[in-house]
Order: structure tokens, then sequence, then C-alpha cells
């Protein structure tokens, strides 16, 4: 099937190069040339894994600034581009409606057209009676929404091997088109309306966030009544119910789906005039637990004035090189408004902070160099190559080992029986 992607982030060149890998033939097309020129060479604009190397060896997948071209043959569209949040938290469609004036003008047959980006319910009824009130000639278009689930640094397998494929549809013919998209996957496919498509996607992402929230939360409980959260989290994850995944105590989510999406999410409620009040309490939860080791360490330095700090992760989560919404941003501006030295080590990352920071911080090649004097060391990512360091080696770097883990990557007894005065999330 010929297929075209607007959008070449992180949602549309996932999706580009996986409906490659199984056949169709795919064009992705965005307005930025250099990023266009990038990939036509085979590199990737964004770190993820295994993601290079398929651009390098797939030839049904082109890359290309010209729409018209784009759209020329294509027999689907999918609208893959990003919605960043306003400033009160909902959602900017700005981009979302420019593909779709783009589509209008330039499309000359009959198409479907998938709306792939993460959008407030109801946007896909807009943009159909947007585009058949602007659509110059007699073409048929049909809108079908078609969340994505992917999580950065395993997108590729979660494309591959979705748990599920919705697909919002207000016609069966719309929907048994995208159900030949997908075949080859083999996966569970569900067929629903195109506003419950939408909330799908919203109330998923929301779930997961609520479940962090909600066990930082208990962590920060079980600190003051001396119980241990990762045994907690165990006892529970038996419970089928449950489960064991997203309980793992830390200092946050980030990223660039679950602060955007609890915060749109919140913002229609109130909008329609009903609150989330689970989804504003897991926003309010977040914001305070990312900067939680900030607050444990004041407790033993009133100042960091001078004080040489160490920063180990700086991407929001392993896998991937997206700072969106990281914790170790907000800290690091904390840390260097009240006069910390402060330097980083990330495996990816690092080149992206730069465009934050510049000089104002120091970028060490291992975490060796980056621990080296340093009074401070606060862990923000579980990073394997942050794992592996030896407990000994924080004893036997630092100037005085104090370690704050944000994602309670050791455990308290090796620390301690190593000399380092070790802090971390939920643990006593």
């Amino acid at each position: 099937m010929k297929i075209a992607i607007a959008g070449t982030g992180y949602v549309g060149l996932v999706t580009g190069i996986c409906l490659a890998e199984i056949g169709h033939k795919v064009v992705c097309v965005d307005k930025n040339q250099r990023k266009i020129d990038l990939l036509r060479d085979g590199g990737a604009p964004f770190y993820e894994i295994g993601l290079e190397d398929m651009l390098k060896k797939n030839h049904n997948i082109q890359f290309s600034s010209d729409f018209k071209t784009a759209y020329k043959e294509a027999e689907i569209i999918f609208i893959a581009v990003e919605t960043p949040e306003n400033v009160d938290g909902s959602a900017n469609l700005t981009y979302v409606y420019e593909v779709s004036k783009e589509i209008i003008e330039n499309l000359q047959h009959d198409c479907t057209i998938v709306i792939k980006s993460t959008v407030p319910v109801g946007t896909s009824d807009e943009i159909e009676e947007y585009m058949k009130k602007n659509i110059h000639n007699n073409i048929h278009i049909e809108i079908v929404s078609n969340p994505e689930f992917l999580s950065q640094g395993t997108a590729i397998r979660d494309t591959m091997e979705a748990s599920r494929i919705i697909i919002g549809a207000n016609s069966q013919e719309s929907a048994n088109l995208l159900k030949q998209v997908y075949e080859s996957f083999n996966r569970p496919i569900v067929i629903t309306s195109r506003t419950s498509a939408e909330m799908i996607k919203y109330a998923s992402n929301d779930f997961l966030a609520l479940k962090i929230s909600f066990i930082n939360d208990i962590a920060n409980l079980c600190e003051l009544v001396g119980a241990d959260i990762e045994e907690v989290t165990h006892g529970m994850s038996f419970d089928d119910r449950i489960g064991s995944k997203f309980l793992n105590a830390g200092v946050g989510y980030g990223g660039s789906c679950f602060p955007k999406d609890t915060k749109s999410l919140h913002w229609l409620s109130k909008d329609r005039g009903y609150e989330l009040k689970t989804v504003r309490a897991a926003i309010e939860v977040n914001e305070l637990q990312k900067i939680r080791l900030i607050q444990k360490a004041k407790k033993q330095f009133s100042s960091f004035n001078g004080i040489r700090v160490t920063v180990l992760g700086l991407t929001f989560k392993p896998g991937t090189d997206d700072l969106r919404e990281a914790p170790s941003i907000n800290n690091i501006d904390i840390l260097l408004n009240d006069g910390a030295i402060v330097t980083v080590y990330d495996p990816v990352g690092m080149d992206n902070v730069k465009k934050i920071y510049s000089n104002k911080i120091t970028y060490a090649q291992t975490p060796d160099i980056a621990l080296k004097d340093s009074e401070i060391c606060f862990i923000f990512t579980e990073w394997d190559q942050i794992k592996q360091i030896a407990p000994s080696q924080y004893k036997r770097i630092m100037k005085t080992p104090n370690v704050y883990d944000g994602r309670n990557c050791y455990r308290i007894s090796d620390m301690i029986d190593s000399g380092v005065n070790y802090n971390s999330i939920g643990r006593s």
C-alpha cells in the first residue's frame, strides 16, 4: 500500500519505518529540509535503539519536503505532527491544522486521512469539518483516528509488537482499509468510534501516570513510617489486578507524553465543566516528586553555593536522548541558581543538554570523571552505565560520598558497607 506520513518526529518516523518494514511503500514528508537531508543519508534526528540501522537498510521508505509529490499517489495519509501544550495545559493543534491545510491544497484524489498525533477528544470531527469546508474540488476524504502507544527507548518494538491497535472510524470502509495496513503485524485490532479512540489514548497514558504518582506518594509515606517501598511493591505485584509495571518509585515521570497528556485531559475536563481530580492530583504529585532529592539534600547542606555536584543521568528515561520534562533539568536549574559547581554525565543526552546550558556546567565523558572530587551526587536516570558503578567507586572517587539516588539503583546495605552516605526514594 502507498502511504504518506506528515511529520518526521518520534511518532511519524517510527511509524513510517515500521510500516516500510512490513512492505508498504512509505513517503515521510517534512518542511525541515535539514532533517530530510539527514534522513536521506541514513541518519536519525533523535536517538532510538535500532532506528538508524533500519533507516539505512530499508528501501521501502523515502523522505521528501515536497508535499504535492508526497501526496500524489498516497492511498492513506498519516498526520503525525507534534501537539505541544499551551501555557494553560491545553493541546496546541497548530501543526495539525497546518498539515490539514497542506493536504487539502495538494490532494488530487479520494483519500483516507489518519490522525496519529495525540489530539483532544473531538479533534477528528473538527478536522473533518475543516477539511470538507475548505477542500477545493469534489475529492472525498475519510478521517480516521489511530492513536499510538509507543514508549521512547522501545518504540520500534512497541509498534511492531503492539499490545493492541486502536482504529477509530465512522465508516466500515475506512476501518477495513486501516486493518489492511496493519494486517502483517498480526496484533489485536480494536474498532471504535473516533471519539472513543481519542479518549483511549488519553485514558491509557493518564492511568499509567496516575499509577506512577500513586506509588511515589506511597514511597514518600514509607520513608516516614519506616517501610520499604520495594518490599511494598513486591507484595502488591502478586495481585493480578495491580501487576508489577509502573510501580518503580523515583523522582517522577517525564518525556513528551505523560506530562503533556495529563495536563491536556485535565484541561479538557475543566473546559467541559467537570474536573478530573485524580488526574490533577497525579500532576501535582509528579511536580513535587521531581525535586524530592534536592529537598533531602538541603537538610544536610543549607546551601549548594560553591559545592561540587555531580549529576548522573540527564534524559527522562534510559534508551532515549529526550530531555523533555526530565527531572534532571529542574534540579540542575535549582543547583545553578544556588551557586553549585555542576558536572554532568549521560551516555546519549549530553549534546542536547549542551544546547540548554552551554558552558554553565561541565560535561564528563565517563562517570568516574564526573564523580572526581565532587561532594554530592544526584542520580536521575537508571542507565546501565550508571547502575554498573560499584558502590566503592563513590567512596574512592568523590571528595565526600553523598549520593542521592532518584531511581533506587543500589541496595542500601551495599552503599552503607562501602562508606557512602546514601539516600534513595521510599527506603529508610
